[in-house]
């Protein structure tokens, strides 16, 4: 057969030979692709996803099928627990990994009318990807050219508006408590998913404020928006232990009194009140 493997490089271009290549292996054991090239309904993934080294299975396969979709799909946790037989919890978490590699991002953005909505952006290449990958609507400050990404931060379970309402309040203030942490539009639009988050797991707002401009440093704050991020992501509070709620506990069966023949629930056979009541033992 002289069908080759595309994913295997060429000699030219391998480091070590012979029987010091990490690959080689006893022929009749190991891996053995049969690859068909593919002409219609294909995506192409990169090894540096397939094989990544941070990332779970689940965080992985999420981002293919992701990435396999059309633009305007819905990707929101709900859909993707319909879809697959994961949690919404699992499929969440997942999410987040990949907010954290950069292979999704989250763009919140004023469209006309007034309402704030939510755009997830796939990045196939997390690093390499073009910085007007949605066109701004109307109003929306953009990323400088020439500026830096902001870190990923956390994302509430379920971001409710009044919740990011009041991160964006909490991160709009901030620079009453110092003067170095006056944050652009844009900045507090990345920056409230994380709040939220702190804020979902029962920390309260003088906390959040608290873990956000304690200790800070003496000199000036070259990226404030930044350093917020760092810390909304590795300070992160686990969430709130919450006790399972007690089961109901089911009625009595009904009971036929000895006495009288009255239905009565009780937990096992006998009298019924008024019989108890006329007993000798009970006078």
């Amino acid at each position: 057969m002289d069908t080759q493997n595309p994913n295997v490089p060429s000699h030219a271009h391998t480091p070590v030979t012979g029987k010091k290549h990490p690959n080689r292996r006893h022929p009749h054991a190991g891996l053995v692709h049969d690859n068909t090239r593919h002409t219609a309904r294909f995506t192409v993934i990169g090894n540096h996803l397939a094989q990544h080294a941070e990332l779970s299975l689940l965080a992985i396969g999420l981002a293919v099928h992701i990435q396999s979709l059309p633009a305007g799909a819905r990707i929101d946790i709900k859909t993707l627990a319909a879809r697959f037989p994961e949690g919404t919890t699992r499929i969440a978490a997942a999410l987040r990994e990949l907010e954290t590699h950069g292979y999704l991002r989250r763009v919140r953005e004023r469209v006309p009318g007034g309402r704030i909505i939510t755009r997830t952006i796939s990045c196939n290449q997390p690093g390499h990807g073009r910085t007007d990958a949605l066109r701004p609507a109307p109003g929306k400050q953009t990323r400088p050219p020439g500026s830096k990404l902001l870190p990923a931060v956390p994302h509430p379970a379920y971001p409710a508006p009044a919740l990011l309402r009041q991160a964006t309040d909490l991160l709009a203030g901030l620079h009453r408590e110092d003067t170095r942490l006056l944050l652009s539009t844009r900045d507090v639009a990345h920056l409230a998913p994380g709040v939220a988050a702190w804020l979902e797991r029962d920390v309260s707002a003088t906390a959040v404020r608290h873990a956000l401009t304690a200790d800070l440093p003496p000199e000036s704050l070259h990226r404030p928006a930044a350093l917020l991020a760092h810390r909304l992501t590795a300070q992160l509070p686990p969430p709130p232990f919450r006790a399972p709620a007690p089961r109901p506990t089911a009625p009595h069966r009904f009971q036929t009194c000895d006495g009288c023949d009255r239905a009565f629930r009780a937990p096992a056979p006998g009298h019924c009140r008024d019989c108890r009541s006329s007993l000798p033992e009970a006078a």
